[in-house]
Formats: C-alpha cells, sequence, structure tokens
C-alpha cells in the first residue's frame, strides 16, 4: 500500500470514528433501556462499532438510523440470551443503577423529566416483563421519540405491526405502572431524612417515612447480601433496614448521587461503592426501596461513568 493509500484509508478511518462518537450516547442510551445492564450495553454498542468500521459507508443515506438499527438488533439478540440467563440468578433481579446529570446536557425541563422517566428503576423492572420486540418498540418510541416508520424499518416489520406492538407494551405498562411522586427536591428531602434515620438507628423515624404497603426489593447477586425475597409492609422493610444499619460497613461512607434520574444513596467502604439505596414515593411516603449490593452492578455510579 503506496503512502497515499495509507494516509486516505486512515483519514477515511478517522471520519467513521467521529461519526459513531457523534452518535455514541444515543446508541449506548437504547442499548441501556433494553438492557438494564450497563456492562451488557456497552458490549453492544462495541459490536455496534465494529459492524460500522465495516460497513460499506458510502451505500450509509442516514448514518443515525443505521447505526440505531443495528445497535437495537443487536440489543434485541443480546436481551434474549440474558433473558434465559437471568433464570438462575440469586434472588430478584434488578436493572444496574448508573449516575445521571441530565441537568448539564438537557435543558429543556420537560424533556429532562422525560429522560429521567424512561431511564428510572421502576420503569426498567416493568419494561422487563415485555418481549424483547415490545421493549424495543417501547424504547425507541417513548423514550427516544422515533417515527414509527423507523422503528419498522431497524426491526424490519410492517409498520401498523409496530404500532400493534407500541399499543401492546405501553397498555401493559400503564396497567402495572405505580404512580410515583415525580418532584425531584421532596425525593431527595425524603432521602435525606431515610438515610439519617437509617444509620442513626431511629427505627421510628424510619417507619413515619415509610407506606403501610412499601416493598423493598433487593439484589445481591449471590455475591453480596440481599434480601432473597421481596419484604412488604412498613413494619418488616423498617426492622430489616433497622437490622442492617447496625452492621457497618469498613469506613463507611454516604453521598447523594443523581441515578436514574433521581435521587439515591451510594454507600461507600473504602471508598469503593457497596450499596445503592433509591426510592419511589408515593404521596410523601416511601412506597419501594431499591437495594442493590451485587459489586457487578456497581460500575455505573463510579465516577467517569457516561450518562445513559
Amino acid at each position: 500500500m503506496s503512502d497515499d493509500d495509507t494516509a486516505a484509508a486512515a483519514t477515511t478511518a478517522s471520519a467513521a470514528a467521529e461519526v459513531f462518537e457523534e452518535h455514541r450516547r444515543l446508541l449506548t442510551g437504547v442499548a441501556y433501556r433494553m438492557l438494564g445492564r450497563f456492562a451488557d450495553a456497552e458490549d453492544v454498542v462495541q459490536e455496534a462499532w465494529l459492524r460500522w468500521a465495516q460497513a460499506d459507508r458510502d451505500a450509509v443515506r442516514e448514518p443515525r438510523a443505521y447505526l440505531v438499527t443495528v445497535t437495537t438488533r443487536l440489543a434485541i439478540d443480546r436481551l434474549r440470551y440474558v433473558q434465559s440467563r437471568r433464570e438462575s440468578y440469586v434472588g430478584p433481579w434488578l436493572p444496574e443503577p448508573v449516575a445521571t446529570d441530565f441537568g448539564h446536557t438537557v435543558p429543556d425541563a420537560a424533556e429532562r423529566v422525560v429522560l429521567a422517566d424512561s431511564v428510572s428503576l421502576a420503569l426498567l423492572v416493568l419494561l422487563e416483563s415485555l418481549s424483547p420486540l415490545e421493549r424495543a418498540v417501547f424504547v425507541l418510541r417513548e423514550a427516544f421519540g422515533f417515527p414509527y416508520a423507523d422503528i419498522a424499518t431497524a426491526l424490519d416489520r410492517a409498520e401498523p405491526a409496530v404500532r400493534q406492538l407500541a399499543t401492546r407494551a405501553r397498555r401493559h405498562i400503564d396497567e402495572r405502572r405505580p404512580r410515583f411522586d415525580a418532584d425531584p427536591a421532596a425525593t431527595a428531602a425524603v432521602t435525606e431524612r431515610f438515610l439519617a434515620a437509617a444509620i442513626g438507628g431511629d427505627l421510628q423515624g424510619l417507619l413515619t417515612l415509610l407506606a403501610p404497603d412499601v416493598r423493598l426489593v433487593g439484589d445481591g447477586g449471590g455475591l453480596q447480601k440481599a434480601p432473597l425475597r421481596v419484604i412488604e409492609s412498613a413494619s418488616k422493610v423498617g426492622r430489616f433496614l433497622h437490622a442492617i444499619a447496625g452492621n457497618p460497613l469498613p469506613e463507611p461512607g454516604f453521598t447523594f448521587e443523581e441515578v436514574n434520574g433521581a435521587p439515591a444513596v451510594v454507600i461507600t467502604s473504602r471508598g469503593t461503592p457497596h450499596t445503592v439505596i433509591a426510592l419511589d414515593l408515593t404521596d410523601g411516603l416511601i412506597s419501594c426501596v431499591y437495594l442493590l449490593t451485587n459489586p457487578e452492578k456497581l460500575g455505573g455510579v463510579r465516577s467517569g461513568k457516561p450518562e445513559a
């Protein structure tokens, strides 16, 4: 290969990388909402990059549509694989929490609310009950606003079929989605009171924050201590939280972060994330507690991780 050919190839590769990086955040957001794990999403996006690097890019009229199509199809394949793997998961399975801060990148308040809701732990849990195709349609339509025609192309389905999938998925989610308070300031205030009561051993203070039918869902993946079943009722959840607060971690630390679009507590041990606690509120009271201790799922709350 001549020097001119080498230079031309380098220029082409650089241009391909520039286009891909322009869309990486979108692709990661799609893959994460599809899969619920950042590691799986990153694997899918990396595979999408390899496909893009090897593609006949001169024949691609719309790089964004092409890359979303490739990423979505790869995510569907990965989702079908991981769903079978989750059948042997130890205890409840929760999505991997990721640090988010849409405030710096999304100036429009309404758009910020939509993005935060589309990545909330509660919604991602509900998405687990959809088929891979329903989940893809829901994510592309509800989270990112893609036209039905574009989604049909991405999934290689007729547009009427995609509309039916969207209707079925939306009905399924709406029927099962609890009503939560969406005010970040209120959630942050309750989260701070919750942490103070928990680490202070104030059982009565905890109980005043919990709804009577509160649920606690833990995910340790068999690698760290966490409840193997969902705990229900204020008295049982309160006693459980009071008990684990009495067993402090080595060199514990506590920080408040925006996780999956809402305030959450990140508990560290010797500077490493150990537990993420996220809360859902209904009428000012805690209606669900998510307790994540699986170390394989805590990479997304470390500094430097891209936003979903």
